[in-house]
């Protein structure tokens, strides 16, 4: 669903100019500087606002609470101009405010060459059973998901992702490709992962890397931020040197860790760690 039909108007812009951006406080303050003649504030199930969209001269505009509260400012503005009040669930919510900002990138990003090999996608189909068996309807993480090749494999085992990513052109690529779904992907720091994402019981991190010595204050909170949102976590890596970083990091987040070498693919997932809450 989009976010026009959830508010029931023709078309809706979100003052926020990305996902990563829905935290900011300013683009509430942005939404209140025109002179709207219609308002419609957006409430959740439990009745927590969700947006606030207003109209003037030049359309709807909107600006999302997902990740953070209203201001009193804008509640005097919604009051000021006797609006009206709508019911979504957040999810729904959320899902298509993902899909906006997807739909946005794709329209202003070139994506990048295709980097599918043809049979990694079985591959880590193969290892992800290993690893889980059959977790079908479980929600899984794809942290660092470049252009949706795990998503695409885990998708395939029933399992839903929701993946996330810094880099447009790969995402562009994922979604261009079908491989990456709109209404579940986002472009944000992973460092910053848990103020978009709620814990959910799976993680992946597939092809994690290139870690070293040099780029551990990277790497170490984009993991840190995977094992404080999952309950069951795989990360892969290319060598058995940054095994042992993740498996440090994993162990000091108090995890249950397994480290083992994946026969399947020598090149992309060659060594993997799965760590687990006791």
């Amino acid at each position: 669903m989009r976010i026009a039909e959830i508010l029931e108007v023709d078309g809706c812009r979100l003052v926020e100019p990305s996902f990563a951006e829905l935290t900011e406080d300013i683009y509430t303050t942005l939404l209140l500087q025109g002179r709207p003649d219609e308002a419609r504030l957006l409430v959740d199930e439990n009745e927590d606002p969700l947006a606030l969209a207003l109209h003037d001269d030049g359309g709807w505009q909107a600006a999302s609470f997902l990740f953070r509260d209203p201001t009193l400012a804008a509640v005097e503005c919604f009051e000021a101009v006797g609006g009206d009040i709508y019911q979504e669930s957040r999810e729904a919510w959320l899902s298509a405010v993902r899909a906006y900002y997807c739909a946005e990138l794709l329209a202003a990003t070139t994506p990048a060459l295709e980097d599918l090999r043809s049979d990694r996608i079985e591959m880590i189909r193969d290892l992800t059973r290993e690893v889980w068996g059959n977790r079908a309807g479980t929600l899984c993480l794809d942290c660092c998901c470049g252009s949706g090749v795990g998503s695409t494999a885990l998708q395939a085992e029933g399992i839903r992702t929701l993946a996330y990513d810094n880099d447009p052109a790969l995402l562009a690529l994922g979604l261009s490709k079908g491989r990456l779904v709109p209404e579940d992907t986002m472009c944000i720091d992973a460092r910053a992962a848990s103020r978009y994402i709620a814990p959910v019981p799976l993680g992946a991190a597939f092809m994690a890397g290139e870690i070293y010595t040099y780029n551990t204050d990277l790497w170490k909170p984009i993991v840190t931020e995977l094992l404080s949102l999952t309950d069951e976590t795989l990360i892969t890596l290319g060598t058995e040197a940054e095994a042992a970083r993740v498996r440090e990091w994993c162990t000091g987040q108090g995890r249950e860790v397994e480290v083992f070498e994946n026969q399947r693919d020598p090149i992309y997932d060659r060594w993997c760690c799965v760590a687990r809450r006791t």
